[in-house]
């Protein structure tokens, strides 16, 4: 099985790498799968106190979606595939450990959600980041949610409308960014700041995230269930489809 998740070890810290740089580390069900194994693996391990994780390459930390995974769903692969989302987001939420994200580049779409779901994101001044799912015909949920939890619902109803994506200083000004460091630096402050972390009084850092999740589960519940509602209802209609292959399209046009 390709390692779509490199893991490594730097003292207290694990690092795990969305490793497809040729797609931009865009997701897949494998990539997913794995992603929990990774983060389950860390959570248990007793000699890691903290994880970051990062992308592979100098372009992404990730694209988001793999549309040629998505373009050929109907609506029960629709509501199976929110489900995938929802296991790996489930495990974020419920590591005990502290995580931090590494924004190496772009992060779009669900990998922006991912990143939102750590809980410290050290990035560089040419990172952007945002929620372009629109653009490509995805009905958007877990990533309002997200967002209205993080920054109000006037910039989540902006950004999920018009999809455009930020760069990194804005993100930093609203509170989506905790770090801008030159591009050569973003890993190592991440695995110093995660170390950092690791040092920690354990049972109070278990406590405290215990407590994130507990204020935030029911409403991360209510987009789940929007998300399936949606998501049938989009894939059946069969304008994701038309509007990926578009995309799809016009990005194979632009690299011609």
């Amino acid at each position: 099985m390709a390692e779509f998740i490199l893991r490594e070890t730097r003292g207290a810290v694990a690092l795990l790498t969305l490793n497809r740089p040729e797609v931009l580390n865009a997701w897949h069900r494998p990539m997913r799968d794995l992603l929990v194994t990774r983060l389950t693996e860390a959570e248990g391990d007793a000699a890691i106190g903290a994880i970051v994780l990062t992308g592979a390459g100098d372009r992404a930390f990730g694209a988001g979606q793999d549309l040629n995974e998505t373009k050929t769903f109907d609506p029960d692969r629709a509501e199976e595939w929110i489900r995938e989302w929802e296991r790996l987001y489930d495990r974020l939420r419920s590591l005990s450990k502290p995580l931090v994200m590494a924004l190496n580049g772009v992060a779009a779409g669900s990998a922006f959600q991912v990143a939102l779901l750590g809980d410290f994101r050290v990035a560089h001044p040419g990172v952007t980041m945002g929620q372009p799912e629109i653009n490509s015909g995805i009905a958007s949920t877990t990533g309002p949610w997200i967002m209205k939890e993080m920054i109000g619902f006037a910039r989540t109803v902006d950004l999920t409308l018009t999809g455009r994506m930020m760069a990194a200083e804005e993100a930093e000004r609203i509170g989506l960014i905790n770090r801008i460091v030159p591009k050569e630096h973003v890993l190592e402050e991440s695995l110093a700041l995660a170390a950092d972390l690791a040092a920690k009084p354990p049972v109070a850092m278990r406590l405290n995230k215990a407590r994130f999740r507990e204020v935030t589960e029911a409403t991360f519940r209510d987009c789940i269930a929007a998300g399936i509602r949606n998501q049938r209802e989009a894939y059946g209609t069969g304008e994701p489809a038309r509007m990926m292959e578009r995309f799809l399209a016009e990005r194979a046009a632009r690299k011609a």
